[in-house]
């Protein structure tokens, strides 16, 4: 299968799904956030300055992915019928590089309608890491996002894709 956001000339344009089925559909991506052990001990005592960083980052996931119609060109508006943002916190192994504690973060987004929710999943945790990035770059300027990826998606005439391993 081709690229379906080229037309003949070569030049991007939005694909038309006016002839697609509207189907249930739903999309779970994750990703997580490395840290130091001390930055995780701040989240998890609630003690960052800027406030509750998860709570800030389930918002913020929330919004991103109602809005990724607006900050990925090609991608076509939905009406989400639900946005589910979860955290992990996960320390770090002994002996484990210093920065492996982390925040590991999954999205779910459902809708009903022609095309996926992947876009919107994916967009859910990046934005609820960069949050967290942002909540915590204070003490923590080192952190880095780490494998930002869809888990899985059903609806539609592909039907359901699993990332095999997880």
């Amino acid at each position: 299968m081709g690229f379906t956001h080229f037309d003949d000339a070569g030049r991007a344009h939005m694909v038309d799904i006016s002839a697609k089925d509207e189907t249930a559909r739903e999309a779970v991506a994750a990703g997580s956030i490395h840290m130091r052990p001390e930055t995780l001990a701040l989240i998890r005592a609630g003690r960052v300055a800027k406030g509750d960083v998860l709570a800030v980052a389930q918002v913020a996931g929330i919004m991103a992915a109602k809005q990724t119609a607006q900050i990925i060109p090609m991608c076509h508006t939905l009406l989400l019928t639900g946005v589910d943002l979860a955290f992990e916190l996960v320390d770090g192994a002994d002996g484990v590089d210093s920065s492996d504690s982390q925040v590991q973060i999954q999205a779910t987004v459902r809708t009903v309608g022609k095309t996926g929710a992947e876009m919107e999943a994916l967009t859910a945790v990046s934005v609820a890491a960069l949050t967290i990035y942002d909540m915590c770059k204070a003490v923590d300027r080192a952190m880095s996002v780490h494998d930002v990826r869809l888990l899985r998606k059903s609806g539609g005439k592909s039907g359901v894709f699993e990332r095999g391993g997880e």
